[in-house]
């Protein structure tokens, strides 16, 4: 598949394609079990055969469709690991990687949005796609002052293909649920189509970026690179080198999984603290695991190699940088993340039912025709919560796994609990994202100080008098610097 198929037609039959080769799998295996092969075996081939034609269909169409599939990707932790690793090779796929372009369409798309002597403006270009996403794919190249930078190229007929997709898929959200258990797909979809204009505006994807590039430019921890040139459906922006987390998911050393970790719970919870902007698309293909700055002084002892990254070593691991790629979709958050988030996940740490359940009546997660009990609600965030109750907490496939059947099973108390509980729609994008996240942080398998992070950056997490001493006493610092 070389181009974005635009005939809605042939689009619709491709996605329609999908729930009708779940069910003929079905059959297949029933078949074959009748035949003798063994239940455990048949349904593992089953689960391959679907993981191939959803990453194909998925893939080729990019899109929506792929846009989902890189939404769902961040959440194969939570499947049952007897069914998560065709799944895992199919969906992580789409973070890197889909078929290109060809050639032709991307110069079109230059000349017309950069001028016919668009090749003026690069040293070099590479017709080779270095990475590609739902509605553009990335070529690496040289600016005429000679600053190496990625060019991304937007699909033709983008927009068009977004909402058919996302159209298309909602109509059959449910036989997709069993892809994450506990997630209802159906709203997610929703939401990616809300925000389809969003997503094609390079213009202010090109503004969003450079705030939070200005915002970082002195930051030791994380990098965002800075915008070079931007027009429609074109966005040069400096080119960053490292490490594709996904890379460091499948191979990476304990001490880059921690790293990375670490970082990416420090951006979700600064970014919007720092630039009044939420990254909204937090999925391993958008962020690169960077070398120590080679401008900053190594260890005095000699005793780190600020250079390794390659896994034989673990020097230098605490200088290894965040790179942040993909402003596209963000969301606006003036004041940064609510106060009310920080105060609720305070108040559930203390163990006080009666007023984390007023909270959240009062923000409208408990609409006012729905009446639960105080400590039940309790119960059931104390568990979601626990990587913010101890001073570091291990990440994994096994935890995220516990927790999704916790609240999928329709058995338990936490699944009720859950049915009665209400999303207000200014929340949606930020549930999204830090489950996103968290999805992210059990892949890599990593260990972070995650309550040193709330600490410092989210409002209403500490106790409100040691906020306000903090910041009398020293303005503009992290309250947890001065906690500590």
């Amino acid at each position: 598949m070389s181009d974005l198929p635009r005939k809605a037609v042939t689009r619709t039959a491709k996605l329609a394609a999908l729930p009708l080769g779940f069910a003929g799998r079905a059959t297949w295996g029933l078949g074959k079990r009748i035949g003798g092969k063994s239940a455990e075996l048949v349904a593992r081939e089953v689960q391959q055969r679907t993981a191939d034609q959803l990453f194909k269909v998925l893939g080729e169409l990019k899109g929506g469709a792929m846009k989902l599939g890189q939404a769902l990707s961040v959440f194969e932790s939570a499947l049952p690991e007897e069914v998560a690793g065709p799944y895992r090779a199919a969906l992580t796929k789409l973070q890197e990687a889909a078929p290109p372009m060809p050639n032709s369409t991307v110069h079109a798309v230059l000349a017309e949005r950069l001028g016919e002597d668009w090749r003026e403006l690069f040293l070099s270009f590479e017709d080779k796609p270095s990475a590609a996403a739902s509605i553009g794919q990335v070529h690496r190249a040289v600016w005429h002052d000679g600053r190496d930078v990625a060019v991304k190229v937007q699909y033709p007929g983008a927009g068009e293909a977004l909402l058919s997709d996302l159209t298309q898929l909602s109509r059959f959200a449910r036989l997709l649920g069993p892809l994450v258990p506990g997630m209802d797909i159906k709203p997610l979809i929703t939401e990616l189509r809300d925000r389809v204009s969003e997503e094609l505006d390079y213009e202010q994807e090109a503004q969003s970026q450079r705030e939070h590039a200005e915002e970082f430019a002195d930051d030791p921890d994380v990098v965002v690179p800075g915008v070079v040139h931007q027009s429609d459906q074109v966005l040069v922006t400096e080119w960053i080198d490292g490490v594709p987390l996904a890379d460091v998911i499948a191979d990476g050393t304990a001490e880059q999984r921690d790293r990375a970790g670490q970082l990416l719970a420090r951006f979700l919870f600064s970014g919007p603290a720092r630039t009044g902007l939420l990254h909204a698309d937090p999925h391993p293909g958008n962020f690169r695991l960077l070398p120590p700055d080679p401008t900053e002084p190594t260890d005095p002892a000699g005793s780190e190699d600020p250079a390794d990254i390659d896994g034989t070593a673990g020097a230098g691991a605490d200088r290894w940088r965040l790179g942040v790629l993909d402003f596209g979709t963000v969301d606006r958050l003036p004041g940064g993340l609510p106060q009310t988030i920080g105060n609720s996940l305070r108040l559930t740490l203390q163990g006080d039912a009666d007023a984390v359940y007023g909270l959240l009546r009062e923000e409208g997660f408990v609409k006012d025709s729905v009446d639960l009990a105080p400590d039940a609600v309790l119960d059931y965030l104390q568990p979601i919560i626990e990587p913010a109750l101890v001073e570091e907490f291990a990440f994994s496939r096994g935890w995220m796994r516990n927790q999704a059947a916790r609240i999928a099973d329709p058995r338990s108390p936490a699944h009720q609990l859950g049915k009665q509980l209400n999303l207000p729609p200014a929340y949606l994008l930020i549930h999204r994202v830090t489950l996103s996240t968290i999805g992210v942080l059990c892949q890599l398998g990593a260990t972070v100080r995650l309550r040193e992070e709330l600490e410092s950056w989210l409002p209403g997490f500490l106790p409100q008098e040691e906020e306000e001493w903090a910041e009398e006493e020293c303005p503009g610092e992290a309250p947890s610097e001065l906690a500590t």
